[in-house]
């Protein structure tokens, strides 16, 4: 809603905010769904990756992300060479043919080449923690260990900010760091049982969170007198829902639908504004501005349950398979070099017996 309804840019002739000022007071806080996800990911990603090996992780992130990535980037390009439609960054800017075959290696970003849809920014900072988790994996999980980690990525990311540090921001993403942090200290806390010291974590990172949220906030969702206040009550409702969560007082949603909700939320994530981009274009100057809405939202949560039912789960167990027998091979092709190496430097110790 925050795509269709809350940016003055977009598909629509003109401004969202202009063709839909009913919705606007609550779509313009939209994007805060992003700081709701970094959460989610924080305390889901170190359940994960509890007690498996770095391999294992990596091979969970790629059958997880990629599958539906390739299929939306392909599809972005495939719309943009029928109908023309594409996010425009502006003069000078790379076209879709050109971002086209970096953003198939999710690594866009870091070669300077733009999102084939603006929304791949957050899988960028979803990399960076995942590589700062595979270290801590490599390392080796445990509890103690964990509350040195955030302690050390807490404080360091702060120095990065105050040195104003390219190399270390880079590395450490401050700015979105303590929502992943606060994850993982919830996530002890589901885990464990509670603890002051996780609580303080909770805390300190929320007090950065709504100070970088308002501090940092794009011009664009500027609303004068308000966001002031909306974006540290979003962000504090964020941390509420998530603390509920962890101390086990949502345990009582059981219904079997959200399953299939939470199955959406990535293919759609990904191609909502793929989808809604051509045909917003063309409907709107012909229909009503809430049909055009309805068949937007209804296009796009049909073709992300298409997704997710014919290339993602399809996709994704075609993935895993060939992958996990791939790092099956690597280990234990090392597993029989050391026991070669091993053979040989024990054969002269035999022979001089």
């Amino acid at each position: 809603m925050h795509h269709f309804t809350g940016v003055p840019t977009g598909a629509w002739p003109q401004d969202a905010r202009k063709v839909f000022p009913e919705l606007n007071p609550a779509a313009d806080f939209g994007y805060l769904g992003v700081e709701l996800f970094f959460v989610i990911s924080g305390f889901v990603i170190l359940m994960s990756v509890w007690g498996r090996r770095v391999g294992d992780f990596a091979l969970s992130r790629v059958v997880r992300l990629f599958p539906a990535y390739w299929f939306a980037v392909g599809l972005t390009m495939a719309v943009y060479l029928t109908t023309g439609a594409a996010v425009d960054y502006g003069p000078g800017s790379q076209g879709p043919l050109l971002r086209f075959v970096p953003n198939l290696t999710m690594l866009q970003t870091g070669t300077g080449a733009p999102n084939m849809e603006v929304v791949y920014w957050t899988l960028w900072i979803e990399l960076h923690f995942y590589v700062l988790i595979a270290l801590f994996a490599w390392w080796g999980i445990t509890y103690p260990r964990c509350v040195a980690f955030m302690s050390a990525w807490l404080l360091l990311g702060v120095f990065a900010q105050e040195a104003d540090s390219a190399i270390l921001k880079a590395l450490l993403f401050p700015q979105y760091a303590p929502y992943f942090i606060a994850g993982m200290a919830l996530f002890l806390v589901y885990r464990f049982g509670q603890n002051i010291a996780l609580w303080l974590f909770v805390a300190f990172c929320w007090a950065l969170t709504v100070y970088y949220g308002v501090h940092n906030m794009n011009p664009a969702n500027a609303w004068p007198g308000v966001h002031q206040y909306a974006i540290p009550g979003i962000i504090t409702a964020i941390y509420l829902v998530m603390a509920l969560a962890a101390t086990h007082r949502l345990g009582w949603l059981r219904w079997r639908g959200f399953t299939v909700l939470g199955g959406l939320t990535y293919p759609l994530y990904l191609v909502h504004e793929t989808v809604s981009r051509p045909l917003i274009k063309w409907l709107a100057p012909q229909l009503n501005r809430w049909t055009v809405l309805g068949i937007a939202i209804a296009s796009c949560l049909v073709a992300a349950g298409l997704i997710w039912a014919v290339v993602e789960r399809p996709g994704q167990r075609w993935l895993r398979g060939r992958l996990r027998k791939a790092i099956e091979e690597i280990r234990r092709v090392d597993r029989g070099d050391a026991v070669e190496a091993g053979t040989s430097s024990e054969a002269p110790t035999g022979t001089s017996g």
